[in-house]
């Protein structure tokens, strides 16, 4: 019977102190319930966000402990299905942030509620979106600190990559026995960047498969589709987290598909692409078409 981890309490932090939620063995199958990034506060345009009851953002479910996980494994997380749980998502325009240099800072709230249904994001009676979901947040706990929910890092976290989605596997590092691991902050659909710092926010039921790959470590998360192949790294300035997924990358393609590390970097100069998360935090994913893996 496939495993099931229930809405319970939330996590806006990224820790090894909380007790496990969940024990799994490698392989196994779970579904995790989750909140929206707002705490479920806004579900009609009528509703707003409340900072003073919920200051933080980002909820997660878990930790789940992964039996037999150790510090210096991998975890190996493959989404395999994302859900909307009541039907709808929901983002807000309030926060221009930098933006206000050339917009002004006079935003309205702009809460904006929308329906999904058959495949399509009904943000206007005009526009619909495709539904293309994604995990906004998932990580492993770290062994030093306690990241929150808001900035990403090489544990994974609030990484905001629109191919965290079905059909991607994604590979973290494991700090702590049992690699303790949070996800949440799921999306109906983001544009790269998420300018407005929320996405089309949904509370859903993810379907996950979680492996292990002992005795092997990854620099920081990576994230594998049936086309590509990526790395990710966080922080600012951008320009710099650009420079070390793609170092990162080209990592990978030398340890594990044998590849000369200036071959690569050269190649990367002309079919490499990048993936932008959430623009105020820089979040990169520098990525490469699995047809080019085989080597000159």
């Amino acid at each position: 019977m496939m495993k099931r981890l229930p809405l319970g309490p939330t996590y806006y932090e990224v820790s090894r102190h909380n007790d496990a939620r969940l024990l799994t063995q490698p392989g196994e199958t779970v579904i995790v319930e989750t909140e929206d990034a707002f705490s479920g506060q806004i579900r009609t345009d009528d509703d707003r966000r409340d900072r003073k009851a919920v200051p933080l953002g980002n909820p997660e479910n878990g930790p789940i402990h992964v039996e037999g996980a150790e510090p210096g494994d991998t975890l190996s997380v493959r989404i395999e299905a994302i859900h909307p749980s009541i039907g709808q998502c929901a983002t807000r325009t309030s926060d221009p942030k930098q933006l206000s240099e050339w917009l002004g800072a006079d935003c309205p709230h702009g809460t904006h509620v929308c329906p999904i249904r058959e495949g399509k994001i009904y943000w206007s009676e005009e526009t619909t979106i495709p539904y293309r979901p994604m995990l906004g947040c998932i990580g492993t706990a770290p062994d030093m600190g306690v990241p929150t929910t808001g900035p990403a890092g090489v544990h994974g976290g609030n990484m905001d990559i629109i191919e965290t989605c079905p059909g991607s596997t994604v590979y973290l590092p494991v700090f702590v026995p049992g690699a303790y691991l949070y996800l949440g902050d799921t999306h109906a659909a983001m544009g790269h960047g998420e300018l407005s710092a929320s996405g089309l926010e949904m509370p859903s039921e993810t379907t996950i498969t979680v492996d292990l790959i002992k005795g092997q470590t990854v620099p920081g998360p990576r994230i594998e589709s049936a086309e590509e192949i990526m790395a990710v790294a966080s922080g600012c300035p951008m320009e710099r987290s650009i420079a070390q997924a793609y170092a990162w990358l080209i990592l990978w393609m030398e340890d594990e598909y044998g590849w000369d590390r200036w071959r690569a970097y050269d190649l990367l100069t002309h079919v490499g692409e990048i993936s932008v998360g959430y623009y105020a935090i820089g979040t990169v994913a520098a990525k490469i078409g699995k047809r080019y893996l085989a080597g000159p």
